[in-house]
């Protein structure tokens, strides 16, 4: 039966090897069977350009390349850790780039894609920084640095970001139920697709006094995680890294 896979929050890194084998796995075993891939951000720890041409991020741009010839569309949302995956990058690992917030027909049911990160307006220090870091003169500024002072600046927002979710509580960090409600408003959907959270799930809710779905994809820290629709029903799977 007609398939699609969603899948965000891998935070992959050549420092977990585990969450690239598991994906590579998914890649060259599942992937290829699906009418389309949609990768919904932080497919990286961090992305601090496309200049940084490494064996690991050309390893992971070629699997996702040979998805790609073998006739499956790879879409690409960009996260809040890897924004700055520009249209290079995006070419070698033949991902179509889609906006922040993109209507898909998916199988018949106009469906909002989007990596999450807006939703979390509680945490008004961060939507600060987003809304600077999505602008158009933060980017060009960071990517105009030399490589190595990029990669300092990315090693100390992992660390400052580490910190911070210790310091906050789960629901500053959760999404805001009004903002949902407004974008699927906004973009006259009734089913919501997003990352970000880390917490997998399947929310029913009324929106105007119609049956609404939000469903929150998982990451990868301890196990993959995606989502698989078709025509008839949508599940969320958990990919084992002991298997592999």
């Amino acid at each position: 039966m007609s398939h699609t896979y969603f899948i965000a929050d891998l935070h992959l890194s050549p420092e977990r090897e585990d969450i690239t084998q598991c994906l590579l796995s998914f890649l060259q075993k599942q992937a290829p069977d699906a009418d389309a891939l949609y990768v919904l951000g932080d497919l990286f720890e961090a992305w601090i350009g496309d200049d940084d041409d490494t064996p690991f991020t050309r390893s992971i741009a070629s699997a996702f390349k040979a998805v790609s010839d073998g006739g499956v569309p790879v879409y690409f949302i960009h996260g809040n850790r890897d924004f700055l995956v520009r249209k290079k990058y995006a070419a070698k690992a033949g991902m179509q780039l889609l906006p922040e917030q993109a209507v898909i027909d998916l199988y018949g049911t106009r469906t909002l894609i989007m990596h999450g990160d807006e939703l979390c307006t509680r945490d008004v220090g961060y939507q600060k920084f987003r809304k600077k870091a999505r602008g158009w003169w933060w980017p060009r500024l960071i990517l105009s640095l030399p490589l190595s002072t990029r990669r300092k600046i990315a090693a100390n927002g992992r660390k400052a970001s580490k910190e911070k979710q210790m310091q906050l509580s789960a629901d500053i960090m959760d999404v805001t139920q009004s903002e949902v409600e407004a974008s699927m408003r906004q973009h006259q959907v009734l089913r919501l697709i997003h990352g970000h959270t880390h917490r997998p799930a399947i929310h029913n809710f009324s929106l105007d006094g119609q049956p609404a779905q939000r469903i929150v994809l998982g990451d990868w820290y301890e196990q993959g995680s995606m989502l698989k629709v078709d025509i008839n029903h949508l599940e969320l799977h958990q990919l084992d890294f002991s298997i592999l």
